[in-house]
């Protein structure tokens, strides 16, 4: 029997959890596709403050492609529709066509990865979600990156799971990527439930296992992980640097998860890593607000944060839907 107070607490963390995911996001976003040593020298004690610019010139708190695919995970989502990945499908064309919030109608996104750009042409030339995707051997983290809205709407664990996996599909069809999300929101589930982070991360571990995918397993079950600090030195290294690769954006996000300190300080050091620092952030963030709470997400971020009030709202609605 959950307490009342109990419930508070988790509804707090699912706010936590889709505020942590923009507002990594909107972190990383002025420094993306910069080095670790770039951002050393423009940051030597690291970037704390949602500034803006970047690459793509962004205004402070403006969602970039993570916050906007996840916005339309959770619009699929509060939507309550018989095909949840169908409606997900149709958030996300819309925002690749032009009709979202924010832009001239229209006008495309300023930024769309390769395997999304593929797999939403595909799903727009023939209209079954489930037949487009980007194809094996695309393996990068567009998909982890929006997933976490499915870990706040659905009870049932097997459900999550097929959905998880078939919503990261629309776009990114390669096993690793659709048992990175499954696995992922697996964590963010229990953090959301009260489990501590070690636990967590053991439902996620088990999920992999349950989908055989020896790459992600090998991702949770790591007992040589780097720390934070390993990685943001530069001691160790990821496959991809830190630059895209869905693996390594999962191996970033279960290090900080893990790391004792609050959500705060462990995001500017993801984003001290370099590289793909928005969505490391963004993906990172997620956790960390699901295992803190809303509370730990700084206000003067959230204050900025273009989906702030719509997210925390959603996160409320898709909770209380969800304890029925």
């Amino acid at each position: 029997m959950v307490t009342a107070e109990e419930d508070a607490g988790r509804l707090d963390h699912a706010v936590g959890a889709l505020l942590g995911v923009h507002a990594g996001d909107s972190l990383g976003a002025a420094v993306e596709f910069s080095s670790r040593e770039e951002i050393r020298a423009r940051y030597p004690d690291g970037l704390w403050d949602i500034v803006g610019g970047g690459p793509f010139d962004w205004p402070a708190g403006h969602a970039t492609d993570d916050t906007d695919l996840t916005r339309a995970v959770l619009l699929a989502h509060l939507d309550r529709p018989d095909d949840v990945v169908r409606a997900a499908a149709d958030h996300m064309l819309d925002w690749f066509e032009g009709r979202w919030p924010g832009r001239t109608p229209g006008i495309p996104p300023r930024d769309v990865g390769g395997a999304t750009r593929t797999g939403l042409t595909r799903y727009r030339a023939s209209g079954d979600p489930r037949r487009a995707g980007s194809g094996p051997g695309q393996a990068g983290n567009g998909s982890l990156m929006r997933c976490l809205p499915t870990a706040l709407a659905e009870r049932d664990a097997a459900r999550r799971v097929r959905l998880a996996v078939e919503i990261s599909a629309v776009t990114h069809d390669d096993p690793r990527c659709t048992a990175a999300c499954a696995a992922y929101v697996e964590v963010a589930a229990a953090l959301v439930e009260g489990a501590g982070a070690a636990d967590a991360v053991a439902a996620g571990l088990a999920t992999a296992q349950g989908l055989g995918v020896g790459e992600v397993v090998e991702a949770f079950a790591d007992d040589r992980r780097p720390t934070v600090a390993d990685l943001v030195e530069g001691r160790e290294r990821l496959a991809g640097d830190g630059g895209g690769y869905v693996l390594d954006s999962l191996r970033i996000a279960l290090v900080a998860v893990l790391d004792p300190r609050p959500l705060e300080p462990v995001l500017v050091d993801v984003v001290r890593m370099g590289r793909d620092t928005d969505s490391n952030a963004a993906i990172a963030g997620g956790l960390l607000g699901a295992r803190d709470g809303a509370a730990a997400v700084p206000a003067r971020w959230v204050g900025l944060l273009q989906f702030a009030d719509e997210f925390a709202d959603g996160a409320r609605e898709l909770w209380v839907d969800r304890r029925g």
